[in-house]
C-alpha cells in the first residue's frame, strides 16, 4: 500500500475549535451595582497610607472608582468625587485650605463631607451655596491607614479593630506598608483581587512554587507537604496545614482568608511562633487590578518590609526578564492566569477544596446582599469588640 494512503489517526485534544474562556462575574466584577461590588461596598477598605492624604489631592481608585483623596488644613481627610459640582473640573487641580478643597476654575469649597462652603463669584459668597453638595465618602484613620466606606449610607457598619493588631507585646509597635507584602510583585498587581485571594487557602502552591520550583524562597521547613484541612468559619475560610519535622516536632500553621478581601497568613519564614503578627487588606482597585495594604506588630521601624519575598537576595523588580521566568513567584503564578482568570477552562482537584469553599463563602455573601440582609462580619454596634483570629504558627513536641 502506498504510504500516502496509510490511515492516519486524528489528533485530539488540540486548542483548534477551544471557546473562549469564562470567568465568574458575580465574583470578580467589583464596580457599583455588581454583585461582589455591592457586597465589598458593605464593608470599610483602607485606600491610602494616612501620610497620603495630605493638602495636595492625590487620585485614587477604589472598586472601580476614580476619587479624590485630601486632607484640609485642620488635619481632615477627605474622599470626594472628582469632578466639581459646578462645571466638572478636576479636584485633583484643587488648592487644599483650612475649610476643604477649592476648585481651582471658578474658587467653589467643599468641606470633606462635600458641603459647599464658599462660591466666591457669586454674590454674597453664593446664597444657594447649602442647595450644592459635592459627592463623598465617609473616610476614618486606623491603624496607620485610611478606611473609606463606598456604600450605602443606611447600612455603614462601624470600622472594625483587630485583637492581634490591639494587643501588643513588650517592645512591639504597629506599622504600616503599602508595598505588596504577600503579592510577591510590583505594588499595583495588574489581574483580578480574586486571584490572589484564592491563594491565600492554597496551601500546596508554597511547597511546590516557593520550594521545589523556584527554589526555596522561605525557609525549608515550608518544603515539608502538609497535611491539610479547611473549614468555613463566621468571618471567612481558615486552613489548618500540619507539617511533621525529623526532630519529632509538628508544625501547625493556621491562616485565614476572612472577610471583605482580609489575607490572615502568619509569616511564611518561621522561627517565630505565635499568634499571627500581621493583617493584609487586598484592595481591588477595578476588575483587573489590586494592592495590598498590611499592618502588623513590629519590634522595630521597617520590619514589615523585610517581608518582602526575595529570590537570590534580589526584590521582584530587581530581577531581569529570564530571573522571574526562572523562579516565578505568586505575581507570576497569579497574573500569567489573565486579567481574570478563565474559570471556565479550570480543572479543580481535591487539594483545590479551599478554593472551593472561598468561592461558596464568597457567594452566600453576596445572595444575603441581594436578600436585603447584611453579610458576615459587619457590626454596628460601636462598644463591639475587637476581632479575634485564631491565625499563627506553633510548634508543638
Amino acid at each position: 500500500m502506498n504510504a500516502r494512503h496509510l490511515p492516519v489517526a486524528p489528533d485530539t485534544g488540540t486548542a483548534y475549535g477551544k471557546p473562549a474562556p469564562t470567568y465568574r462575574k458575580e465574583l470578580t466584577e467589583v464596580g457599583p451595582g455588581t454583585p461582589m461590588g455591592e457586597l465589598l461596598r458593605r464593608y470599610w477598605h483602607p485606600i491610602a497610607l494616612a501620610g497620603d492624604a495630605t493638602d495636595t489631592p492625590r487620585k485614587v481608585r477604589v472598586l472601580g472608582e476614580d476619587l479624590i483623596l485630601f486632607r484640609d488644613k485642620s488635619g481632615r481627610p477627605g474622599l470626594v468625587y472628582p469632578h466639581c459640582a459646578h462645571r466638572g473640573t478636576s479636584l485633583f487641580y484643587g488648592r487644599v485650605e483650612e475649610r476643604g478643597i477649592r476648585c481651582c476654575y471658578h474658587g467653589w469649597m467643599f468641606d470633606v463631607q462635600g458641603h459647599c462652603v464658599e462660591q466666591p463669584c457669586e454674590p454674597q459668597g453664593g446664597r444657594a451655596r447649602d442647595k450644592v453638595r459635592q459627592p463623598w465618602y465617609p473616610v476614618q484613620e486606623q491603624y496607620g491607614l485610611v478606611f473609606a466606606y463606598l456604600g450605602p449610607p443606611d447600612r455603614k457598619p462601624v470600622l472594625p479593630r483587630y485583637e492581634c493588631l490591639e494587643n501588643l507585646d513588650p517592645g512591639e509597635m504597629l506599622e504600616a506598608n503599602d508595598r505588596s507584602i504577600g503579592g510577591g510583585g510590583p505594588q499595583v498587581i495588574d489581574c483580578n483581587w480574586l486571584q490572589h485571594y484564592e491563594n491565600l487557602v492554597d496551601p500546596f502552591h508554597v511547597v511546590v512554587l516557593h520550594s521545589t520550583f523556584s527554589g526555596t524562597q522561605f525557609v525549608e521547613q515550608m518544603a515539608v507537604m502538609p497535611e491539610v484541612r479547611w473549614d468555613t468559619v463566621e468571618l471567612g475560610v481558615r486552613t489548618t496545614s500540619i507539617r511533621k519535622f525529623p526532630d519529632g516536632k509538628t508544625f501547625r500553621r493556621i491562616s485565614q482568608a476572612g472577610v471583605p478581601t482580609l489575607r490572615v497568613i502568619p509569616s511564611p519564614r518561621v522561627g517565630k511562633y505565635g499568634r499571627v503578627e500581621s493583617i493584609g487588606w487586598i484592595l481591588p482597585i477595578d476588575d483587573t487590578h489590586f494592592r495590598i495594604y498590611v499592618v502588623g506588630r513590629v519590634s522595630e521601624p521597617g520590619e514589615l518590609a523585610k517581608m518582602r519575598s526575595r529570590q537570590n537576595g534580589k526584590l521582584w523588580e530587581e530581577l531581569s526578564e529570564e530571573e522571574h521566568q526562572r523562579s516565578p513567584g505568586d505575581y507570576e503564578a497569579m497574573v500569567s492566569q489573565g486579567p481574570i482568570a478563565g474559570h471556565s477552562e479550570e480543572h479543580l482537584a481535591t487539594t483545590d477544596r479551599g478554593v472551593v469553599m472561598v468561592r461558596r463563602y464568597l457567594q452566600q455573601q453576596v445572595e444575603a446582599v441581594q436578600r436585603g440582609e447584611d453579610p458576615a462580619g459587619v457590626s454596628f454596634d460601636p462598644q463591639a469588640p475587637p476581632v479575634f483570629f485564631d491565625a499563627g504558627n506553633f510548634l508543638e513536641d
